[in-house]
């Protein structure tokens, strides 16, 4: 009887993991960063803060929260048999993602039609890196999405799921810290 290390009990591949939390790191220092300044000048971010669209965000969570159930369920669904289900909850969730992008799109369409830029003070240069940064790992996502319904077995899905819920994990951090924290 041989002993199983934690590395061989993660689900999924070493490498996605490696991935994902290289990404947590990079978004963690961003947010360390973010608050650290938001310390500095807590008048100047608050008045900049004002300017978000905090029900669009908030859209925005429930959009990929309910991505991320539907990812989740695609693996379930795939290992009891229901193979036509689990790929259109990957394809769901991947047509969620880009609902979300549209949203954050006309986020930064209305910034930019009040003349509010990355330059226009030191909150909006981290909104536009962080959110910009995060929307670059939502298209990443969608195609990972919709090669694993392509490809659509299980260990497939799971690494595919993983890397989504990072996504998802990276957005419930930053649409507190971003749009709500006072």
């Amino acid at each position: 009887m041989s002993e199983t290390t934690a590395l061989e009990e993660l689900p999924g591949e070493l490498l996605m993991w490696v991935l994902i939390v290289s990404e947590l790191l990079v978004f963690g220092a961003g947010l360390a960063v973010f608050l650290s300044l938001r310390i500095a000048d807590p008048v100047g971010f608050s008045e900049a803060q004002d300017a978000l669209n905090r029900t669009g965000a908030a859209i925005n969570t429930i959009v990929l929260v309910t991505s991320g159930f539907l990812a989740a369920m695609a693996l379930w669904w795939r290992e009891n048999g229901a193979r036509a289900r689990a790929c259109l909850a990957l394809i769901g969730a991947a047509l969620l993602g880009v609902v979300f992008l549209v949203i954050k799109v006309a986020e930064y369409a209305e910034k930019a039609a009040h003349g509010i830029y990355w330059d226009s003070h030191t909150f909006f240069t981290f909104y536009y890196l962080l959110t910009g940064f995060h929307a670059a790992h939502v298209v990443a996502g969608i195609v990972i999405l919709l090669l694993v319904a392509w490809r659509d077995e299980p260990n497939n899905i799971e690494v595919g799921a993983a890397f989504w819920h990072m996504v998802d994990l990276v957005w419930v951090l930053l649409f507190p810290v971003i749009y709500l924290l006072q």
